[in-house]
């Protein structure tokens, strides 16, 4: 694993990549409040498989901060990949993609299909927000206020903000200490709570759905989300497989963090599907 920065014309954008770079690409966008090392023990495991290369999103890690509201809009940040994509010299690849991160992977499909060899979202990309019972003043709001919040200690940051009931293992305790800020003798989630009202704001925005049936009709696209069964979830997945074509496919006793709960699962379909 190496760590270093790339600039963007505005930001140092902090990168972590795996592999040689000879293989082929995976690119890996993380989650709303998460960093790069979100996805450390896949890339562990295909290191030798694959050139992985996963990024600190703008406000995220060790990734500068934008401050205008607009290129926190989701396909704002979907030209920023390219950008970033360019710099790296990177003409195709393979996108595995988190949570928030798979908002932005379906809005760079829409355009850049052409260079995405296949598609893997854990548990995001299809929970509209249109069809949720808050606003976005209300799930802005929510989010500014969960970010700022801290905790008195180490452990009680990595109980509360981080594993919660979900498996720990060495690998994601290294992760976990990305994911942390400390001020004052007490610790703060890293990603700042205006930054996460943010991006609510631009995925409300901007709705995954209303472009589901603009996306290549042939593209590789695999969602995997948890054996939930949360009628909101359930609906919206829906409406995400039949329009977009896509394969959706749940696993059981697996969360959100579904990379985390059981990280063989999304393995096992990165060799099945990119071998």
């Amino acid at each position: 694993m190496k760590r270093y920065f790339i600039n963007d014309g505005q930001l140092d954008v902090h990168i972590t990549e795996w592999g040689r770079e000879q293989a082929p690409v995976m690119f890996c966008l993380h989650g709303l409040g998460s960093t790069s090392l979100s996805f450390i023990e896949i890339a562990e495991e295909l290191k030798n498989e694959f050139r992985i290369i996963s990024v600190d999103a703008p406000g995220h890690g060790k990734t500068g901060t934008y401050e205008s509201q607009e290129m926190y809009d989701t396909p704002a940040l979907s030209s920023w990949l390219n950008t970033i994509l360019d710099k790296l010299g990177i003409e195709e690849f393979y996108f595995l993609a988190h949570s928030w991160g798979g908002f932005v992977a379906l809005y760079y499909l829409l355009h850049n299909s052409e260079k995405v060899k296949g598609t893997i979202l854990i548990d995001g990309g299809y929970q509209t927000k249109r069809r949720m019972d808050k606003t976005v003043d209300e799930e802005a709001a929510h989010y500014e206020k969960d970010f700022e919040g801290c905790v008195e200690t180490w452990d009680e940051f990595l109980d509360t903000a981080v594993y919660g009931n979900s498996r720990r293992t060495h690998l994601l305790d290294v992760a976990a200490k990305d994911l942390s800020l400390e001020k004052n003798g007490k610790y703060y989630w890293h990603a700042r709570g205006a930054t996460a009202a943010k991006i609510i704001r631009g995925m409300h925005k901007y709705e995954t759905e209303d472009i589901y049936e603009q996306l290549p009709s042939d593209m590789d696209l695999l969602l995997l989300r948890p054996q939930s069964d949360i009628a909101y979830r359930n609906l919206t997945a829906g409406i995400f497989q039949e329009k977009t074509g896509a394969v959706v496919k749940r696993i059981p006793h697996t969360s959100h963090m579904l990379h985390w709960d059981n990280p063989a699962v999304v393995i096992e379909e990165i060799r099945e599907r990119w071998k």
